[in-house]
């Protein structure tokens, strides 16, 4: 049987560690609260462990050494493991809430409303949100549950549980959608166009299905976010193409009019993501349940 590896003293890994990403003893003694002194004596101890040199040492700091850069990345990532391992285990151990996030416009348009529900048979359990303005990456090591549209689901470290699969139309206020007739799509020349930067393919997609051709100038207003968008076609500056779910409670209470019977896919999917590892706990469980139960039974 073979015997295991040795591993060298925690405290000159961190002082590798940390020097080789600063290239400086100083200023890794700095983040780790001892003397340069100290870096370098840890350095020694290890080099003398490994029985190879690890740093070239210069008159304005430090170099590494072939064998230094080839160990660098492999310290790096234990590091960033432990870190990842030591949140993901403080975040298990408050049981009493969930910390989500997501788009501003999904918690404000959706999500908000709905959750007095989901208060009401999980009384003990917070719900701590957090949120975005703009499409982000979602750092999932910052939370327990993540709220997201994407087109790619494909990170390996991720569970990913679909919501929906939205419908894109235009939408404006009744007064805007007194100006257009719905038999004739030309006379959506006739209102002020609405969209976002940050998704300028929504306009030209619903365009297309609705064999019309796409002329950006008619765009009057451009917005970051689907939330702003909406508040400026409520308001009766125009239309704006948007997802079927962000929309129904303002189309069922009337305050939106969807002048046009032509909707369209919205590339990609909604999904609630987490860690694999962490699909089992009761309060992500228990949330999971209650979001898609939300979607499929308003897409009835």
């Amino acid at each position: 049987m073979m015997s295991k590896p040795r591993i060298p003293p925690l405290g000159s890994l961190r002082a590798f560690e940390a020097s080789a990403r600063l290239l400086s003893f100083r200023l890794a003694g700095d983040e780790l609260g001892v003397t340069q002194s100290a870096i370098s004596h840890r350095i020694a101890e290890l080099e003398s462990v490994l029985g190879i040199k690890l740093f070239e040492r210069q008159p304005r700091g430090v170099s590494l050494t072939d064998a230094g850069t080839l160990y660098y990345p492999y310290m790096r990532d234990a590091f960033e493991k432990i870190a990842r391992g030591t949140a993901l285990i403080s975040r298990i151990g408050t049981a009493d809430d969930l910390a989500l996030e997501t788009y501003a416009t999904f918690a404000v348009r959706w999500l908000i409303p709905r959750l007095a529900g989901f208060r009401k048979v999980n009384p003990s359990l917070a719900i701590r949100i957090g949120t975005s303005q703009l499409d982000w990456e979602l750092n999932i090591d910052n939370c327990d549950i993540g709220i997201i549209h994407t087109t790619r689901p494909e990170r390996m470290n991720l569970h990913y549980r679909l919501l929906t699969k939205a419908q894109m139309f235009p939408v404006c206020s009744p007064a805007v959608a007194a100006r257009i007739d719905p038999a004739d799509a030309r006379t959506l020349s006739r209102v002020p166009r609405l969209a976002l930067f940050t998704s300028p393919e929504d306009w030209s997609i619903w365009l297309e299905a609705a064999g019309l051709a796409d002329n950006a100038q008619a765009v009057t207003l451009k917005f970051d976010t689907y939330l702003t968008a909406l508040q400026s076609a409520l308001d009766g500056q125009g239309l704006v193409v948007a997802p079927d779910f962000l929309v129904r409670d303002d189309l069922t209470a009337g305050r939106l009019v969807a002048p046009f019977d032509i909707s369209v896919s919205q590339p990609g999917a909604w999904y609630l993501i987490c860690r694999k590892e962490r699909v089992g706990e009761a309060r992500i469980r228990k949330f999971e349940t209650w979001l898609t139960e939300q979607f499929a039974s308003h897409s009835r």
